[in-house]
Order: structure tokens, then C-alpha cells, then sequence
């Protein structure tokens, strides 16, 4: 027996109409995923650890909270930034610097002093990826003074000596997971610097 032919239009409708239905449901949509992503509130730990061998013997930890919505796309790495994160933290140390008056021969000097800023400054920004994790670029500029209670070559007592720490990376996240930013040693007091990287997403 033959079907008539609208009910065989409407059988033929109705599986065009489940075909697309299951595309549509397989298909993944990224775009909507990264906006998700963009407008999560996230916490950045940086730690900055200094070790003597394997010894700690100093840990600093940094928080910063990056919240999104940015916007902007990067296509060819396939991210969305999510959003930036400053932190500036120091002091200025006074540096005596001292002057002979207008005549040397009596012996009279004038003491000056010069300020030297240490502490630490980090730049964050952060990008959302397609597959659920972030893209995370840290610059850290971190500078401090050498104790003046250990002997060290080309370390004047009574004078202050300063060490610095410069480096910029980029490395990906997913929540909760930490990452070594990297690792440097100290020519001078042969102590190595070690840089943790976390992020956690704010619930």
C-alpha cells in the first residue's frame, strides 16, 4: 500500500529536523564557553621563595584578584581576556653619600643621602582558553637588600648592597593547579630563587 505523498513529506521533514537538532547539540560553542570564562572571578598567588641548598629560608606570597569582562579576542591563540592585575609593594632606602665643603683641606664634610626603592612589583593578565583552562602572563620585578651580617664577596659592611630578580613568563592554568614560574640563583650569596604560580577560581 503507498503512502500519500504528504504524509511522506512530513516523515521526510521530520528527520531533516532531528538531523539538525543533533548537529546543533554536538556542536561545541566555545564563544559561549570563554564568555563564561570571562566574567569568573579568579585569585592569582604568586610565592617567592628563597632556598640555601635545600633549605627555605624565606617565603613571600602575593594575592591578586583578576575579575573579567573584558572582551577582547587573541584568534591565533584561541583565548579571550579575561582581565589584569597590578600589585606595587616597597620602601626607599636611604643611601648617605657624603660631599667635601668648599675647602677639602679642613676636613669638614657635608653628609647627603640618595633613596634606593626596593620591594616587589608584578603585572598579571589573564586569558580564558577554549579547552577550560587559562592562559596566565606574570612579569615580576623583585629587589631587596643583602644582609649586612654575612661575608660575601664584594659586600661591604655598613654600606647597603642590593640584589634584583627580573622575569617574565607565561604559562597555562587550570583551576587549583600551581606552576613553577621559574628558578634563578644568586651569583653572590649563592641562594636560589623559586617562583610558584596558582590560580584558583573564586566560587
Amino acid at each position: 500500500m503507498t503512502k500519500p505523498l504528504p504524509t511522506l513529506a512530513l516523515v521526510f521533514a521530520f528527520a531533516l529536523a532531528s538531523t539538525a537538532l543533533v548537529r546543533t547539540q554536538d556542536k561545541p560553542a566555545p564563544a559561549a564557553s570563554r564568555a563564561a570564562m570571562q566574567a569568573t572571578p579568579l585569585k592569582i598567588q604568586v610565592v617567592i621563595s628563597r632556598y640555601q641548598g635545600e633549605k627555605k629560608i624565606s617565603s613571600l606570597p602575593y594575592s591578586m584578584s583578576v575579575t573579567g569582562g573584558g572582551g577582547r579576542l587573541d584568534p591565533t591563540a584561541g583565548a579571550s581576556f579575561v582581565g589584569r592585575a597590578n600589585l606595587r609593594m616597597g620602601a626607599k632606602v636611604p643611601i648617605a653619600a657624603t660631599t667635601f665643603g668648599p675647602n677639602a683641606n679642613d676636613g669638614k664634610t657635608v653628609s647627603s643621602f640618595q633613596y634606593q626603592d626596593v620591594g616587589t612589583n608584578i603585572d598579571c593578565q589573564v586569558w580564558a582558553m577554549d579547552d577550560g583552562r587559562f592562559r596566565v602572563e606574570i612579569a615580576i620585578d623583585d629587589s631587596s637588600i643583602y644582609p649586612d651580617d654575612k661575608d660575601m664577596p664584594g659586600i661591604v659592611k655598613g654600606n647597603p648592597s642590593f640584589r634584583s630578580f627580573r622575569g617574565s613568563d607565561s604559562m597555562l592554568l587550570k583551576d587549583g593547579a600551581t606552576a613553577q614560574f621559574t628558578t634563578a640563583t644568586d651569583k653572590v650569596s649563592g641562594e636560589t630563587v623559586r617562583v610558584d604560580v596558582t590560580l584558583t577560581v573564586v566560587k
